[in-house]
């Protein structure tokens, strides 16, 4: 899993209440396979695009000057609906490091947490804020500083945002659940060991 420490980048408004995870990523896309951060081009594939497949020159991530954003601000329950991974995989294909807002779907941003993406919970005002911000300067950047957990807006006013603290060290140290358990190898094969001698019986062709 890659880091997360600081970033600095290009933030785009997500207006939307109740962005679920089947607009996301609509379960048609969960069977391509994601070699090469493909499921980047799916991110609210039926938003952004018509039934033609043409892209909807109104929505946000079409515009050229989000289309590197990787900081969303969005408002209340953000990836809601469905436990669905490819949601978060479709975030960061695309290149989404950190989404701000009100409230989330509890799975989706456990399951954020755990693929490299930072979720913030901020109140209302303070994401709407963020918004009309981002709205005014198009393009414009926000600052995220997970270990003094601030957030730097458009004019240099810091909003302050809590992440619990397992979550905050495996996300600045890049340690997947797997990564996790890998930093215990030696643990696991002692206790095998002795588990095959207690167990001897178990395993009689050893």
């Amino acid at each position: 899993m890659e880091k997360f420490s600081c970033l600095t980048a290009v933030a785009a408004p997500i207006d939307m209440d109740d962005v679920n995870t089947d607009q996301i990523l609509p379960a048609r896309f969960m069977r391509k396979p994601r070699e090469g951060r493909a499921y980047g081009q799916y991110l609210l594939h039926d938003l952004r695009f018509s039934a033609q497949d043409e892209p909807r020159p109104d929505f946000v991530l079409n515009r050229p000057e989000y289309r590197q954003a990787q900081i969303f601000v969005a408002s209340h329950n953000y990836g809601c609906g469905s436990s669905r991974l490819g949601a978060v995989y479709a975030h960061y294909d695309f290149g989404v490091r950190a989404i701000i807002a009100v409230s989330f779907g509890d799975v989706f941003f456990n399951n954020c947490l755990k693929n490299g993406i930072l979720p913030i919970r901020l109140d209302a005002e303070s994401t709407a804020n963020l918004r009309q911000q981002l709205h005014t300067q198009v393009g414009a950047r926000l600052s995220i500083d997970l270990p003094d957990q601030a957030i730097t807006d458009t004019v240099g006013r810091k909003y302050r945002f809590d992440v619990d603290s397992f979550a905050k060290h495996c996300l600045l140290e890049g340690l997947s659940d797997i990564a996790l358990t890998l930093q215990r190898v030696g643990l696991i094969e002692a206790f095998e060991r002795r588990y095959r001698e207690q167990m001897s019986w178990l395993h009689p062709d050893r």
